[in-house]
């Protein structure tokens, strides 16, 4: 009866193929084989449940120790009955009960786990090599999926994290390496996220912690930077000088309207100078004011011999009004 059902589900399904060839869709081939292997398995499993609370009855109480499970607040046991999940979901937190010999616990831990990638040798996009170190954030969303679709969800995880740090470093070139790494990162991190989807694992986040570059790479980049920083202090140099020459031009042409003003700065550099603690400060004499006091002398006669009394020099930060310098006039 069963080779009969068979037959008949095999031709049903060679028609439907043949019919898809001629409307292009693509084939479907489906065999549907009906037994009762499925009640027996069922009786079965009732058998090793009945089997294990007889067991539990006859080691009362002891069997207690094996029957209650607790679990922590981020932890949660998928049961494994004869090799099936029990319920469809995790048990916890708290206090649930087994089945001794026919369960089978698998603890899952929903906190953050955190895994170190160990330095990747990585060739560049501008071909250049470096090793790059990075840190790998992640927890498991659905604990059902992480024990049934994947056999280790962490060292699948951490594999996977290698692989496309290696795989998206290497589109990149070094200086978007060394700048980009917050888009880097965010590229890796959504990669990551749907390949792990699956396994019932969140990827949080996925930083680069270190980049090492070679010796002679790092003294080429280093001199390159030094000589870019000197060009453009040089520039800054250039500029402030030219803004400071149109400034010195612009108050020499004020200066130049006014004869005080000329003097009445000349004084005011003086007592800045002074205000210092300086011995002696030596100063020039403007023409004009040596022009007044030869007319001033001259016209008086004091100046017969042609030693004139002017202002000397500024001796302990001040002026010294009883000192005086001759000054020889050429006749």
């Amino acid at each position: 009866m069963r080779m009969a059902e068979i037959e008949s589900a095999v031709d049903g399904d060679q028609a439907g193929i043949l019919k898809s060839r001629h409307s292009n869709a693509a084939p479907q081939a489906h065999v549907h084989i009906r037994d009762g292997t499925s009640g027996e398995a069922d009786s079965g499993r009732i058998s090793a449940i009945a089997f294990s609370i007889f067991l539990c009855a006859i080691f009362f109480p002891f069997s207690l120790l094996a029957i209650i499970q607790l679990v922590n607040e981020y932890t949660r046991v998928v049961i494994l009955r004869l090799g099936r999940v029990v319920s469809g979901e995790a048990r916890g937190p708290g206090i649930f009960f087994i089945l001794p010999c026919i369960d089978n616990l698998n603890k899952v831990d929903l906190r953050t786990q955190v895994k170190d990638i160990p330095p990747q040798e990585i060739l560049t996009k501008d071909h250049v090599t470096v090793k790059v170190d990075a840190v790998l954030f992640y927890r498991v969303f659905h604990p059902i999926l992480s024990v049934t679709n994947v056999k280790n969800a962490t060292y699948s995880t951490w594999l996977l994290a290698q692989t496309t740090l290696r795989n998206v470093l290497g589109t990149v070139t070094l200086e978007q390496l060394i700048t980009d790494r917050e888009e880097i990162s965010r590229r890796m991190q959504t990669i990551l996220d749907e390949a792990t989807d699956p396994w019932g694992v969140k990827v949080e986040r996925i930083d680069i912690k270190d980049v090492t570059m070679p010796a002679k790479l790092q003294r080429a980049m280093a001199a390159e930077a030094e000589a870019a920083r000197d060009a453009r202090a040089k520039a800054v140099t250039a500029q402030g000088e030219m803004k400071a020459s149109r400034a010195l031009k612009e108050a020499a042409c004020i200066l130049t309207r006014s004869k005080g003003a000329m003097q009445l700065r000349y004084l005011q550099t003086l007592t800045a100078v002074a205000a210092e603690n300086n011995h002696t400060v030596m100063f020039p004499l403007p023409s004009d004011l040596i022009n007044r006091f030869l007319s001033a002398f001259g016209a008086g006669g004091q100046a017969s011999n042609g030693n004139i009394p002017v202002p000397g020099a500024f001796v302990n930060g001040g002026l010294s009004a009883a000192s005086t310098h001759s000054l020889n006039v050429l006749q």
